[in-house]
């Protein structure tokens, strides 16, 4: 068995997932944490093994992800779209089925940046005829 290790980058609004893939047992770590229990919401971590269950390999592969900025769904997204990346790298074939499934693509919706004499980015203040 081989010890290559296979590096990519993830990311989702402000969130940043720095992912490392080695073949091993399917240990999966999150900051030093294992998925459980740092995604304590089941939704965020099913999001964060959409690759591996597309591609079959789960068990197959050890994680080490260091994941920062934005919130735990944003760092969700990010570390999906890290182990997508990794997960090609490592056997470019798993291409096409991670492209059609969308987790190759970095989802670029970002958080719309509030304007100046309104409540928020679209919302205004109330107009007042009388």
């Amino acid at each position: 068995m081989s010890t290559n290790k296979y590096y990519a980058t993830g990311k989702r609004k402000t969130a940043i997932a720095r992912v490392w893939m080695t073949q091993g047992a399917g240990i999966i770590r999150i900051n030093q944490r294992p998925i459980e229990e740092y995604f304590t919401r089941a939704s965020n971590k099913i999001v964060a093994e959409q690759p591996l269950t597309l591609t079959k390999t789960i068990g197959q592969f050890d994680f080490y992800i260091l994941a920062s900025g934005g919130g735990v769904s944003g760092q969700a997204g990010a570390v999906r779209h890290g182990i997508a990346k990794a997960l090609q790298t490592f056997e470019p074939t798993y291409r096409t089925a991670l492209k059609r499934a969308g987790y190759l693509t970095r989802d670029a919706r970002e958080k719309e940046r509030k304007k100046y004499g309104q409540k928020g980015a679209r919302a205004r203040y109330q107009y007042s005829k009388r």
